[in-house]
């Protein structure tokens, strides 16, 4: 039997230790640190409507299977390392290199991910896979990797994808992996969290005005046709897909008196 045969259930296994490991970090980590500053942090909660235990144990079940798939698709991108084709630097890391790495990593995923994301709104594919996403009309941290198997694919093919194009410039440095995946995981568990916390004017501001909040991806749960970016809002507002008074809603939320939504609460 090939040796390379021999591996796949020993990465197979890792992989699913990895992402695993990862995703609880992220979305136990941002569920942990909001309950104990709950205190603090009650009037930033964007709808009234507060997500269920049950809620929060669909996300759970729905996103560990979407690790399974997660692992099996990095099975493709080992595949590709150990034929070659997506160098790796082994040596000490080039730091030019992992920043620029890391800047196209995030630039190229936001990309892919409006689009795919666009794409898996089509009334032909929706129901069978972002709908599994959308159940969680209140999400929370837990939401994060809360897919139908169909989207599980299509959120992490770009994995592989992308070390292809990078590697051709310069080979992968290991630690520009380690920040993306552990920036990628830190902004969807806290987009997904249901608490805005960024300041008042944020939104508008040219330094801060071009990233996504918490309220626009919350929007986005509820009202469904709006606000496809990731990290970025560049692509909603070239492509008008920005929700027309998300402004409006970030600024009701962050300027919200605190003692008056704790008392509501």
């Amino acid at each position: 039997m090939p040796e390379w045969l021999l591996l796949i259930p020993q990465r197979l296994l890792h992989s699913v230790e990895i992402e695993f490991t990862r995703y609880l970090v992220g979305a136990a980590g941002v569920a942990l640190l909001y309950w104990l500053v709950r205190g603090i942090i009650e009037h930033r909660r964007i709808q009234p409507r507060r997500a269920t235990t049950a809620d929060r144990w669909r996300e759970f079940r729905q996103s560990v299977e979407t690790i399974c798939v997660f692992a099996v698709v990095n099975l493709l991108t080992f595949a590709l390392i150990r034929a070659g084709l997506i160098p790796i630097n082994r040596g000490a890391p080039d730091l030019p290199i992992l920043v620029a790495q890391i800047v196209v990593m995030v630039v190229l995923h936001d990309a892919w991910f409006y689009w795919m994301h666009r794409t898996l709104h089509h009334r032909m594919l929706f129901r069978a896979t972002h709908a599994a996403h959308h159940r969680s009309r209140t999400p929370t941290s837990w939401a994060a990797y809360s897919f139908a198997p169909g989207e599980a694919v299509a959120e992490s093919i770009y994995i592989p994808i992308m070390f292809l194009a990078i590697s051709w410039v310069a080979p992968i440095q290991p630690w520009s992996v380690f920040i993306f995946l552990g920036h990628q995981i830190a902004r969807n568990a806290i987009g997904h969290s249901g608490f805005e916390l960024a300041w008042p004017g944020f939104t508008r501001s040219w330094l801060t005005g071009w990233l996504t909040t918490t309220t626009h991806h919350d929007l986005h749960h509820t009202e469904g046709r709006y606000n496809f970016g990731l990290y970025f809002t560049w692509w909603d507002r070239l492509m008008g897909t920005e929700h027309p008074r998300y402004h409006e809603r970030f600024e009701g939320v962050v300027r919200r008196q605190r003692d008056a939504a704790v008392a509501a609460a």
